[in-house]
């Protein structure tokens, strides 16, 4: 199976602490890049989170997000230190005697003090624990998001495959025509000329032209990649860099194609031929 880049997975938590909404975005991408939007109290979950996208995926730029909504009973609880906040009261009464001043404290201030106000934690060890397995299970769905895309990429490779096969198989056909043609349109050119024609001279023109336009070794090759690009995408696996790689292969031989045809119908066929490769391409991006 081959599968797409282009995914979408939203995995939900429900627990005694609250929801968590996990949801990973793909697109295609050259290597595998992540970026994560996380609460910052779940910051250092992040390499372990990597480290699962890379142990699954190959390719593709991801975008992994969390959400928590905390239940009313687990939300982080804010106090005040009271002996600290005691001490620093009795040292403004003792800075205000041995100064002579008289200066309300302000209490806007008193709470920036390093240490006064304490916020109660939760445990985030367990939440961490199921976060993670919440998170393997939103991959595997993207994985099979991925794998679906990939069977209509397939289907649509596949017809541009015998659609080349097919323009190869018209060209092959046709070649015994075109040579007859070129060799009827260098007589009458001998004839308008009213020169007197030489049967050994046509022969060397024909082998010449025939060597010049030759294009069973493009043919071959064409054959050759089409095949080879079938069993790539009937194996399955991470091919999506071998099938880049082959494409360029059959837009060179289609463009050789091109620049070795005589005939309106060998370029159409080789025009025809560029425009399904492309259409691979682009589709060819998408795959992992």
């Amino acid at each position: 199976m081959i599968r797409s880049m282009t995914a979408f997975a939203r995995q939900s938590l429900k627990s005694d602490w609250g929801n968590a909404h996990w949801e990973i975005r793909s697109v295609n991408q050259r290597f595998l890049e992540t970026n994560f939007r996380l609460p910052e109290a779940f910051r250092s979950m992040e390499f372990a989170l990597r480290d699962k996208l890379r142990k699954r995926l190959q390719r593709g730029k991801l975008d992994c997000s969390l959400r928590i909504e905390y239940s009313p009973t687990q939300s982080e609880t804010m106090s005040v230190n009271e002996v600290m906040a005691k001490q620093l009261f009795s040292a403004h009464q003792q800075l205000q005697t041995l100064g002579g001043v008289t200066q309300e404290l302000s209490i806007t201030d008193l709470m920036r003090w390093p240490g006064l106000l304490q916020t109660t934690e939760l445990d985030t060890k367990e939440m961490e624990s199921q976060l993670l397995k919440a998170f393997d299970e939103a991959i595997s769905s993207l994985i099979d998001m991925r794998g679906r895309e990939g069977e209509s990429l397939v289907e649509i490779i596949n017809e541009r495959l015998v659609g080349i096969s097919q323009q190869v198989e018209i060209v092959t056909g046709m070649m015994p025509e075109i040579l007859q043609w070129q060799r009827e349109r260098i007589s009458t050119r001998f004839e308008d000329a009213k020169v007197e024609l030489d049967p050994e001279r046509l022969e060397q023109e024909m082998v010449m032209i025939a060597q010049k336009v030759d294009v069973q070794e493009e043919l071959d090759r064409l054959n050759t990649h089409v095949e080879e690009v079938g069993r790539l995408v009937k194996e399955g696996g991470t091919i999506g860099r071998r099938l880049d790689f082959l494409m360029q292969e059959l837009n060179r031989e289609a463009n050789t194609l091109g620049s070795k045809s005589i005939s309106k119908q060998t370029t159409a066929a080789s025009v025809e031929i560029k425009v399904l490769i492309e259409q691979m391409r682009e589709q060819i991006q998408n795959i992992e």
